[in-house]
């Protein structure tokens, strides 16, 4: 009896076709977008190498708007045209939440002072945050810039307003419409209002998962 080797799944060679045309599809467009970003941000889980992840789509999204319209020109990585950013130079933050800047009618100011959004955290729809106000004097200048610090793992809710010089420490939620005008570098706390103030703590349960009381 002759045995004739397994013939190759044909699903199988299906997905390694498109895998190939997926990989090859990221390579060009990721060379394409070196021409109008800056290549430490096309990096993390929004730029995955082996799938036309949501970075790549921001990509061919946004760069008309910014490069050829000019709306938020200046900024090294992709920002759709419904979103305001600042001084990009400014602004520190982890590749893997720069879905934070893709969040609809956010306005990252970053002006005379740094803007600093630490890792694993959430930012809503028109959320606003705030380095320098206007000079009383005269309102077409602003103030000195004072830095804005967001901790790990935070939770800015929807047009939640944060203001020059807050810092607010990890585990910090701001309910929506707050407008916060104070510091919290503690954290683990859940802030609401205008002027904003806590009113519960984050805390751990007996199995190790975060709730409030």
């Amino acid at each position: 009896m002759i045995f004739s080797p397994p013939k190759k799944c044909k699903r199988c060679k299906n997905h390694m076709i498109k895998k190939l045309i997926s990989k090859t599809l990221i390579f060009f467009v990721y060379r394409w977008a070196l021409l109008f970003y800056d290549k430490k941000y096309l990096v993390g889980k929004w730029f995955s190498r082996d799938g036309f992840t949501k970075g790549w789509q921001q990509v061919l999204n946004c760069w008309y708007g910014q490069k050829v319209k000019g709306i938020n020109k200046h900024v090294p990585w992709p920002v759709p045209e419904s979103v305001q950013v600042g001084n990009p130079d400014n602004i520190e933050f982890n590749p893997d939440e720069m879905d934070n800047f893709w969040s609809i009618g956010c306005y990252f100011q970053a002006l005379g002072a740094k803007l600093i959004i630490k890792k694993g955290t959430i930012i809503a729809p028109g959320v606003g945050l705030i380095t320098a106000n206007h000079d009383l004097n005269n309102y077409l200048q602003s103030q000195e810039g004072k830095p804005v610090i967001i901790g790990e793992n935070c939770w800015i809710g929807m047009n939640a307003v944060i203001l020059p010089g807050v810092e607010l420490g990890d585990h910090t939620i701001v309910g929506a419409g707050a407008i916060v005008t104070k510091s919290y570098p503690e954290g683990y706390c859940v802030l609401v209002g205008n002027p904003a103030r806590p009113i519960k703590k984050v805390v751990k349960d007996e199995n190790g998962q975060f709730i409030t009381q």
